[in-house]
């Protein structure tokens, strides 16, 4: 779970405008920012398949937003990527 600082913190990073809460980079990133602080979890709890499931959810519901934006605009999918250091 991220604090409210944090998520704050994430959504004054990659807004694109000035009151700018929801557009598609600003969920990737808060996605990703959970996929993160999920992952040592795991490491401890390897049996949670409850949680991992959401986990899955959460990855897919991150790709296809991804491949939302890439259809609207290519160059800012690829400086997302490249920002949160996500694979593809």
């Amino acid at each position: 779970m991220i604090t409210k600082e944090k998520k704050n913190e994430v959504i004054s990073g990659y807004r694109v405008h000035e009151r700018d809460t929801g557009s598609a980079e600003i969920q990737v990133a808060l996605l990703t920012e959970r996929i993160n602080a999920l992952a040592p979890h795991f490491k401890s709890h390897m049996k949670d398949h409850h949680s991992r499931r959401g986990l899955l959810k959460m990855v897919g519901r991150r790709r296809s937003l991804l491949d939302f934006l890439k259809g609207i605009d290519s160059s800012r999918y690829q400086a997302l990527i490249e920002r949160l250091n996500i694979r593809k």
